[in-house]
This record gives C-alpha cells, structure tokens and sequence, in this order.
C-alpha cells in the first residue's frame, strides 16, 4: 500500500509541474507552428493508384483448375488482415482459385468470428473477379471434400519461393492450406503484384454493414464535438510494457508486475530499460504523448479519441494526458453499452470499430509501430497522405529529459525538429523501404503538372533550394534507428531443396524449430 501512495504522488507531483507550465504558454506564440497541422504538406500533388497495366493479364487466362489455394490467417484483426492481402496475392502467383481465408479462432484474442462476419465476402469476391477466382469452400469430389494437406511458408517468401515450395504440392494434390499466414509473402514483388495487394487492402476489404453502420456513428458523434478530431493508439498495456522491458518510474511495485509478464515466456531476457529507451524501444506514457501533441500545435480544446486496451496504471497514468486534453474520447463514452453489445464479446469487432474511428480521424497518432499503426499508416498515405504522427521515440527521449531545464518554448520548438519525417508527408520514407503495408510507394502516384506548376512560382528559400531533399525526404537510417525491431522467430534459408519423401504426412511445416515468441507477437502487434 505504501509503495502504490508513493507511486500514485510521483505521478501527481509530475502532475502539478507540468500543467502549470502548459497553462502558462499556452496563449504564446511558442506553442503555434507555420504549418497546417491537420493536413499534411504537398499532399494534393498525391494520389492512390492502384489500377492492374495492361500487361496484367485477366484471370481466365491464368487460373488453372483444380488448384485450390486455403489459408489460416494468425494473430488479431490487423495481423489477420495482411495475411488476407497477401493470400490473394499468392493465389495469383500459383495461378490457383482462392478458397476464403479462415481466421484466426484460437490465438490470444480468442475471438470466434470468420470471415464474413468482419468483411463484406461479397464484395471481396466481386471486386477481385478480374484478379483472382475466390470461392466461398472447397469443392466436393463426389460425396467427399477434396483433402488438402497444410504447410507453413517461410516468412517474407518470394515468387520464386512459392514456386519452388508450394506448386509442388498443388500440382500433386491441387489443394493445399497455408497455415500461420502473417507476413510470409515478399515485401518486394513485380509492380502489378503491389498493385494487387493495393486492390485488397484498400478497396476489396470492407467491413459487413453492422461494423461500417456503428463505426461511422462513432465518427459522426465525434464530429458533431468538433470539426477537426485526433486519434491515438495508445498502446499502453501491461503486456506491451513487459515485453518492452522499459521501465516508467513505477518502483519496485512496477517491476514486480511487469516481471511476472515477462516470465510467462522463457525468451524473454531481462534488458537494460535505460537502453531501450535510448535507442527509441519505448512507448512514450500517455503524458509525454500529451506533451509531444501540445508542442506541436494542438491546443488544450482539440478532441481526442483514444483507442485502447486496459491501460497500465489505470486512470492515474492517463491523469496528465486528460489534463492536457480534457476533452478526452473513446468508443464506451461516446456509445452506450447496448449499442456495443453485438461487438464487444468479439476482440476483433471492437478493433474494427476502432480502426474506422481512427482511419476517419483528420490525425492518427500512433505510439507503437505494430500491426493496426502500419495498416492504418499505408491507407492514409494512399488516401490522401492525412496526417499520421508516430513519436521519433529516439529523439524525444532527450527531450524528455531535459525539458525541466528549458523553456517550453524552446522544448516545442525542438519537439517539431525532431517529429520531422515522422508526421505522414509524402515522401517521409523512399519507395521499398519499410514494410509495404505501411509504405505502399507503388500505388501512390504524384500529379506532376500541378507540382510543377507550383514548384515554377517563387522560392521561398531562393535559387538552389531542393524541397524533396531537405525537407520532404526523411534519411532511411533515421526510420531504421526508430522502428522496433519485432522478433522474427522464421527467418528461413530459401534456397534449401524441398525435402524427399515430401507428401509422406498431411504437415509440411518448413518454420523449422518453434517458439514461444509467436503468441506474443500476436498479443503485442495489433
């Protein structure tokens, strides 16, 4: 008890250290910034374009019968969903009918919904037909079901990999099921292929009606507050901080607990939290979030939806978030419990809801780089480049350390230096870096006329400046240093030979040796 009294006053007296300070510029210029800060710069000389060439050919001439392609999808809703883009895409490369994805049922979200339950499968056929043939379940061989053996592909497995692993099987037994299918398809492939998952991703994959009806009913409620609107994945659950193995000033009480987490999993070592949170592996707490939004321009009057899981510390720890942004939103206040009955027994229902909230909203703020901020990242740049903030967590820690000993406006000030490359402009990453799903660089087109156009009127720096150099492009090792590095427990030797004796078993697992890393990965990336 004595332990959470002090833990609970060294929250308050950071409390009452803070505010006064915000109150107190908050009037001032320091606190404004030259930019628009609910659009992002440049962004009208942008567009999604995801259209198939003319060298794409249609899918009666590629589709071959009796080849049939199932997967298993893993993880939560955001992890499912690339597995889902990345399945039509795989169909596509082995020239094979798609049978539709089934869910993940049994993983730490234990959520029981399938596929037409989240999504619209309709529209997911329909849209796709000139793509990919995609049928609802496996045709039956006279009384029986066609068997169909599983196997695990490697992770990130090329065209060629496909080919050499899984047409065998196909061409042998015409059915196969894909199992554990998050990420296990190339982050580079032919152009028309990316414009493929594009299709998916952004314009095949719509929610069922239910979900759309009281996703925008949230959005409507929200604008109805305010016209403009930030929403934030907080991300700051006991599960993420364990795993994170950083440490946010909770005493021996924090430890404890945190460590108990830890221990559920034997690969987790214990890590140096100073360290971590040196080198940018750390989610900022809801106050230094706060801080990090009101120094970039956003006054203590901006809405903010908060889409989150049990937060860790509770109503304590979001005290000096909600002090700097009292008008402080989520989907149980701005909803009543009988609207969220048909959803809130499905993990992945109520993610959605939260997905359209925050793909709706005029900036995203994201405080970890997992599954649902890379999703939502690559659709609001391919949707008009809407402002999407993620903490340069690296740079910011200085800051927060040292922000006793300067002013605020000198804090704000260096606050927007260091968000640089880190608030959703075009450009911020150059095309194939990071993962496509968040940087779809081949569907975004630039309208080069009007960009022209403009780029021929008056300088603002004078003769020689170059916009996408200095201010457009962010340095590809400044994202690399600041995006965690997730464990990838399948990394694979792709040019080993498939095994004799192949079709002996149904199982063809082609991971290798498992971990207990795969159900936190699962937990933490959503």
């Amino acid at each position: 008890m004595a332990q959470f009294q002090r833990r609970r006053h060294h929250y308050y007296n950071r409390l009452r250290l803070v505010i006064p300070l915000i109150s107190a510029v908050s009037g001032k210029r320091g606190m404004k910034s030259n930019r628009d800060i609910w659009t992002s710069k440049n962004s009208k000389f942008y567009h999604g374009c995801s259209n198939a060439s003319n060298k794409f050919p249609k899918v009666e001439a590629v589709t071959h019968p009796n080849r049939y392609l199932a997967i298993a999808t893993s993880g939560g809703l955001n992890q499912q969903r690339t597995g889902i883009t990345d399945a039509v895409v795989a169909a596509r490369i082995l020239n094979a009918t798609l049978v539709i994805p089934k869910l993940d049922q049994k993983s730490f979200w234990k959520d029981s919904s399938n596929f037409s339950e989240i999504f619209d499968v309709d529209q997911f056929i329909s849209y796709l037909s000139k793509d990919v043939k995609i049928i609802k379940q496996l045709p039956r061989k006279g009384k029986k079901k066609i068997s169909m053996p599983t196997m695990r592909v490697p992770r990130k497995c090329s065209e060629r990999c496909y080919h050499n692993r899984v047409l065998p099987v196909l061409l042998k037994r015409h059915a196969v099921q894909l199992t554990k299918f998050d990420y296990r398809l190339a982050n580079k492939l032919d152009t028309d292929l990316q414009k493929l998952r594009c299709r998916v991703n952004y314009h095949a994959l719509k929610f069922t009606d239910p979900i759309l009806e009281m996703g925008e009913k949230l959005v409507h409620r929200m604008r109805l507050k305010s016209k403009h609107y930030i929403a934030l994945h907080l991300r700051f659950e006991p599960d993420m901080l364990a795993f994170s193995g950083c440490y946010y000033g909770g005493g021996e009480k924090e430890k404890k607990e945190l460590g108990a987490i830890r221990r559920r999993w034997k690969t987790l070592h214990i890590s140096n939290p100073d360290k971590e949170r040196r080198h940018g592996k750390c989610p900022l707490t809801p106050e230094e979030v706060g801080l990090m939004l009101r120094a970039l321009g956003y006054g203590s009057d901006v809405h903010i939806y908060v889409a989150s899981g049990e937060v860790y510390g509770g109503e304590e720890t979001l005290a000096p978030l909600k002090a700097l942004f009292p008008n402080f939103n989520s989907k149980e206040t701005i909803a009543t419990k009988e609207e969220l009955e048909p959803f809130s027994s499905f993990s992945s229902r109520m993610a959605a809801l939260d997905f359209i909230v925050c793909d709706e909203s005029d900036v995203f703020v994201t405080n970890n780089n997992g599954n649902m901020a890379k999703i939502l990242a690559g659709r609001r740049r391919y949707f008009g480049h809407k402002p999407t903030i993620r903490p340069n967590a690296k740079k910011l820690y200085r800051l927060f350390l040292s922000k006793s000993n300067m002013t605020w406006e000198a804090f704000a000030a260096g606050v927007r230096t260091n968000q640089r490359g880190f608030m959703g402009e075009p450009n911020e990453v150059r095309p194939g870096r990071g993962e496509f799903h968040e940087n779809p660089s081949t569907c975004i087109c630039e309208d080069s006329q009007a960009k022209a156009k403009k780029d021929s009127g008056p300088r603002k720096y004078g003769k020689g400046y170059d916009a996408t150099r200095k201010d457009d492009v962010i340095i590809d090792d400044q994202n690399a240093d600041d995006e965690p590095e997730w464990p990838d427990t399948d990394d694979y030797d792709l040019n080993v030979p498939l095994e004799k004796g192949l079709f002996n078993g149904t199982v063809l697992d082609y991971d290798g040796a498992t971990s207990d890393y795969g159900e936190l990965e699962e937990m933490l990336s959503d």
